[in-house]
């Protein structure tokens, strides 16, 4: 036969090409009512997967705790997208460092794990507001998930980002996005409305397409399953492991007869309230639990288990800055800074037993990866760091960069400003006048700190009585009397003090902002005085309201370049500390306890790690990532005290967290 020229040889070649295009099997993930599974690529399907929340962990990190999860035998990550962490202000977007979403999907894709995504708008998550922006209560009157215009505009502009960096992630377009939530257990919300819920179901269709599988997750009680179900969403269910398996999959058969069985919550753990016990489940409890639901189906053989799904919180991580939110149970109850919820891995992202336990349940039903369970991470415990006095540094000297004492590894010296003196470095532009108290949300304050000034307008020779209208504190209050700590008014506490002094006396109340309500009755948790406080049931007027901008000043340098006190001792009242101090050739993670302190704020090197509250508890370390640490050169701690410093002020760095004043165990963890 004649030899075939290189034209025609391309032809067929690229003819061939196209054949074997239109015959390769089209990516899929579906769902099977016939079969009661789901079916990835066409073939039956179960996916054993587990919660990790990105914004609650230093992007340094996601690789090792991705590749641990992965190394568990999961094959899939659940992913919140918290909408306040990347839309701060309207229309104002973060997407970089620890806010690259993108990256963090790219990145369990890479390692070979499937997502099941969480987009909300509303995700609870004990996320600040549930992940709400507090933007949103600029409009006082605004009905938050509801289908009031207001709030479903602002969704609408929320999606439009957020969905189109999604959908070519999906697995029918090459991702690893199997599926994608729409809301969150909206049925034990009050609100109830059937239109908020179709009006997000032709969103996420809009922008995300029609063959991407989308679905509702609620808890068992049939009234939470009425409201927070839709038809066009598939309806799954969360549950923990002291429910009975077989009731709880019932109740999501009565609203799904057919379909995959799907745990989209299986609680592993629990989270902890500030004032309550640390909360603990056991491991052979949460892995028994796990193997009942897997082995529903297991008389036929492997292939019915992979019919079901069960997913987990598999790491919880840390309510950095202003994040944790409360819930509300009768009462206010904020979370607390750790987010440990005992978790298989511990929030420094260390392997536990809980985690073997769970490793070996799933070995029973699939064959686990290959290779060893990456180790913990290497902890330093750098031990007492004095809090000591330091005189002015010579000329020519950058403060941040000296200390004025050398001494051996650790060491911390001290400065101290009292908040009322540096007010005008943390609220640079000036107060705002007002009759009457404002709200956080009215002076677009979104986190932390206000200072509410004013002045008696008469002698009060014998104690009279300051107060508050009952829920008006939002959250806690710190009241200074001429400068003077008198102590605090607390929501859903003590309300009222005894104060005397002359007219014209400055009295100051600092409103901190503990976090707002992510689950409960009502989400629209305004912040600061909701009402004027009183003396002797006579209302105070005039005021100036100070919102403080505490970490854009750190952020900038504040205080180390100037403090203008030092002492060796610490003082009652809101106050700053500062110092510095230096970390070995590697700096390793650790946990920070506060020995003597009450409650506050801490900063290193200008990271806002979060509040501690040893006074309170349960927890008294705060985790401090390595990664936030400089080797080399002096690392630049910042400590609010907001009650009260110890005398004789130090930190204690240690290699393990501590709960309910005793060394956690959550650290430990061998096969």
């Amino acid at each position: 036969p004649a030899p075939m020229g290189l034209p025609a040889l391309a032809l067929l070649l690229a003819v061939g090409l196209l054949r074997t295009q239109a015959f390769a099997p089209a990516r899929s993930f579906q769902l099977d009512y016939e079969e009661n599974c789901f079916r990835k690529d066409g073939v039956p399907f179960r996916y054993i997967s587990g919660s990790i929340h990105y914004a609650r962990v230093p992007r340094p990190a996601w690789r090792d705790r991705l590749l641990k999860m992965y190394m568990s035998g999961l094959s899939a990550v659940q992913v919140y997208v918290p909408w306040n962490y990347h839309e701060p202000l309207p229309g104002v977007y973060d997407f970089v460092g620890n806010r690259d979403v993108e990256a963090f999907l790219d990145l369990t894709a890479e390692l070979g794990l499937l997502v099941i995504l969480r987009p909300g708008p509303y995700i609870c998550a004990e996320w600040e507001m549930g992940g709400l922006p507090a933007w949103l209560l600029w409009k006082p009157d605004i009905i938050l998930r509801s289908s009031d215009p207001a709030y479903l505009a602002a969704v609408d502009s929320w999606l439009h980002v957020l969905l189109p960096k999604i959908k070519p992630r999906l697995y029918q377009h090459g991702g690893n996005i199997i599926s994608v939530q729409v809301e969150n257990e909206y049925g034990s919300y009050y609100a109830c409305d059937y239109h908020y819920l179709r009006h997000l179901l032709g969103s996420f269709r809009a922008l995300l397409g029609s063959e991407v599988l989308l679905f509702t997750t609620d808890g068992t009680r049939a009234e939470e399953l009425r409201c927070g179900t839709l038809q066009g969403l598939y309806a799954t269910i969360d549950f923990g492991p002291g429910s009975n398996v077989t009731e709880a999959f019932g109740a999501q058969r009565r609203v799904e007869p057919k379909g995959p069985l799907v745990n989209s919550e299986y609680y592993t753990g629990w989270l902890d309230y500030w004032g309550e016990a640390h909360a603990s489940t056991s491991s052979a409890r949460v892995a028994r639990g796990l193997e009942d639901m897997l082995q529903l189906g297991a008389s036929v053989n492997m292939q019915v288990l992979s019919w079901k799904g069960a997913q987990y919180m598999f790491h919880g991580g840390t309510n950095f800055a202003y994040w944790s939110g409360a819930d509300f149970k009768d009462q206010y109850k904020p979370v607390t800074t750790s987010y440990d919820y005992d978790a298989p891995l511990s929030e420094a992202g260390d392997p536990t037993k809980k985690l073997f336990a769970i490793r070996t349940v799933i070995s029973k039903f699939q064959t686990l990866p290959v290779g060893p369970m990456p180790p913990a991470t290497p902890k330093y415990a750098y031990g007492r760091v004095a809090l000591r006095k330091v005189g002015a540094c010579p000329e020519g000297c950058a403060a941040p960069a000296w200390r004025c004492l050398a001494a051996p590894l650790p060491s911390l010296s001290l400065q101290y400003a009292d908040l009322l003196d540096v007010l005008d470095v943390l609220c640079p532009s000036g107060p705002i006048q007002s009759q009457f108290p404002l709200t956080f949300e009215a002076i677009k304050q979104a986190h932390g700190f206000v200072v509410y000034r004013t002045q008696l307008p008469r002698d009060v020779l014998d104690p009279a009585t300051l107060g508050a209208p009952p829920h008006s504190i939002c959250d806690r209050s710190y009241v200074m009397l001429q400068q003077e700590y008198q102590g605090t008014l607390e929501r859903d506490g003590q309300t009222v003090l005894r104060v005397t002094g002359r007219a014209g006396d400055t009295l100051d109340v600092l409103l901190e902002n503990m976090g707002r309500i992510s689950f409960g009755a009502n989400i629209s948790d305004f912040k600061g005085l909701l009402g004027n406080l009183s003396l002797d049931s006579s209302p105070l007027s005039n005021w100036l309201i100070y919102p403080l901008a505490i970490d854009a000043a750190i952020q900038q340098g504040w205080p180390h370049a100037a403090l203008p006190k030092s002492s060796s001792r610490g003082r009652a009242g809101p106050a700053f500390y500062t110092g510095t101090f230096e970390t070995p050739s590697t700096a390793w993670d650790t946990f920070v306890n506060f020995p003597g302190w009450s409650k506050g704020q801490l900063w290193i090197n200008g990271f806002n790690l979060g509040r501690y509250w040893p006074r309170r508890g349960p927890q008294q370390t705060l985790f401090v990532p390595g990664s936030v640490l400089h080797v080399g050169c002096p690392n630049n701690i910042t400590v609010l005290e907001l009650e009260g410093a110890p005398p004789a002020p130090s930190l204690l760095f240690l290699d393990r967290p501590l709960f309910n004043r005793t060394l956690s165990g959550s650290t430990e963890g061998t096969e």
